[in-house]
């Protein structure tokens, strides 16, 4: 690889972020009490753990207000909004901790320093990022070997998941070669291109993208085998896919899908499942009582907007394909499928001013912690579907009743990541999520996915 081409993957990507987040709001704060009169926040060895605690606060909320989603993170304008919001947050819930932090000064102009210092650190530092970090010369290049009809998607897929990985020219290993590509304005390479020593070195890695039964030829197979010996990274598509966009491209892994089994021990695991299970008892007993204080008003939505029962259920599809009952709050006109059965839509007329607020707000869940404690649902899993929905879509997605395996939950995954389901291509997009969820299943997944719910709610992006 070029000493020219520097590339920091997602993972390292968001350590950086992190960890230079926490050093220079740490700086910052240093540097006021250098300068100024601020006496609130002294950093110092004898109180340590004042930093500390302030770097869990930072790097907790910073986490629900996105900013270390990398797709928002290259964005100025959200960066800002974001750091506002984290740095809000995170002060006031620092000033109303009583331990672990310093009292609360007589003079309140402190506490303007204190917040003023931890903006303008990270903003500063956010900049600096945007400009140096995300800048093409950050770009990992990469040369793909596909078939030429694939090569469009693929290229799109991957810069869509990270903008800085980037293809600059593929092989195509299938036998058409009548595919016009020059709209992406990357290189063609034949197979003698391949070779160490015709091979330029502004590039990071090679990624296959065909199966070894429809299109790895011997030849080709030994020109990769040459390239390994000469220290060139060689990596999968599916894997680079998944790693990137943290779900499992079913649709390209086709006949080659059992590779991805076995799934997570997790769904085995006696000791993970049990304390699963209490901590979902727990979570859905305070929901629910937590819910009596909000349910006045939404009485009162309901009897207003609604004008129809507060609840209603619906037959879904939980684990091993067995149906239940699931209870929500009414968000719909009454007969709103008198027509059949149908997808709900992004901005569906069937779904009611109040109704809408609900369900962007999720509140229109609330009811599903019953199906929790009764054990048809999990707090995180696969969202659950209609049996006529899953009955079509079995038959156009491959793999679809594999999310079946889990139990379905209030949140998961997908429901954080993947757009509104209202097209079988959607669905497609939710599966990967689902499968990936199902193959990774862990307690870091699981409170990932907690956090990502919370901005979901936070932001209103509830459907």
């Amino acid at each position: 690889m070029s000493k020219n081409n520097i590339h920091f993957v997602i993972s390292e990507r968001k350590i950086l972020l992190r960890i230079l987040d926490i050093v220079f709001v740490i700086s910052g704060l240093y540097l006021v009490g250098f300068i100024f009169e601020f006496d609130y926040f002294k950093v110092s060895s004898d109180n340590y753990i004042w930093s500390m605690v302030l770097a869990v606060y930072l790097t907790v909320f910073a986490t629900i207000f996105e900013l270390y989603n990398l797709q928002k993170a290259s964005k100025l304008d959200v960066v800002v909004k974001n750091v506002l919001l984290t740095t809000s947050v995170t002060v006031l819930f620092y000033l109303l901790t009583p331990f672990y932090t310093p009292m609360l000064p007589n003079n309140r102009l402190q506490i303007v320093y204190f917040f003023l210092a931890i903006n303008i650190a990270l903003l500063l530092w956010r900049y600096a990022y945007i400009a140096l970090i995300t800048s093409p010369r950050f770009n990992k290049n990469v040369i793909l070997i596909a078939h030429a009809k694939d090569v469009d998607a693929i290229v799109q897929s991957l810069h869509k998941s990270d903008p800085n990985y980037r293809v600059i020219g593929y092989y195509d290993s299938g036998e058409s070669n009548k595919i016009n590509l020059d709209h992406l304005q990357i290189d063609a390479y034949k197979l003698e291109d391949l070779k160490p020593s015709e091979l330029n070195k502004n590039y990071s890695e090679i990624v296959v993208a065909t199966p070894l039964s429809y299109g790895i030829s011997v030849a080709l197979n030994n020109q990769l085998i040459s390239l390994l010996k000469n220290n060139v990274p060689i990596r999968d598509y599916n894997q680079v896919y998944e790693e990137l966009t943290k779900r499992i491209p079913v649709q390209y892994v086709d006949r080659d899908f059992y590779r991805y089994f076995p799934f997570s021990r997790s769904s085995q695991n006696k000791l993970y499942l049990f304390f699963s299970r209490i901590l979902e008892l727990l979570f859905s007993v305070l929901g629910l009582l937590c819910s009596l204080v909000i349910l006045p008003f939404i009485l009162i939505g309901n009897l207003l907007a609604n004008r129809g029962p507060l609840f209603y259920t619906q037959t879904r599809v939980g684990k091993n394909g067995e149906y239940f009952k699931i209870y929500k709050f009414r968000s719909m006109v009454i007969n709103a499928e008198s027509e059949g059965a149908q997808f709900a839509k992004t901005k569906d007329s069937r779904v009611t001013q109040f109704g809408r607020f609900l369900r962007r707000t999720r509140l229109d869940e609330i009811p599903q912690f019953i199906n929790v404690i009764k054990g048809d649902m999990a707090i995180i899993g696969p969202r659950p579907e209609r049996p006529f929905f899953v009955e079509k879509l079995q038959e156009c997605i491959p793999f679809y009743e594999v999310r079946h395996v889990v139990k379905p939950g209030i949140t998961g995954w997908a429901q954080v990541n993947a757009r509104y389901g209202s097209s079988d291509k959607d669905a497609l997009e939710k599966l990967q999520y689902d499968l990936y969820y199902i193959k990774h299943k862990g307690l870091f997944l699981d409170i990932a996915t907690l956090v990502k719910t919370l901005s979901t709610v936070i932001f209103f992006r509830g459907q």
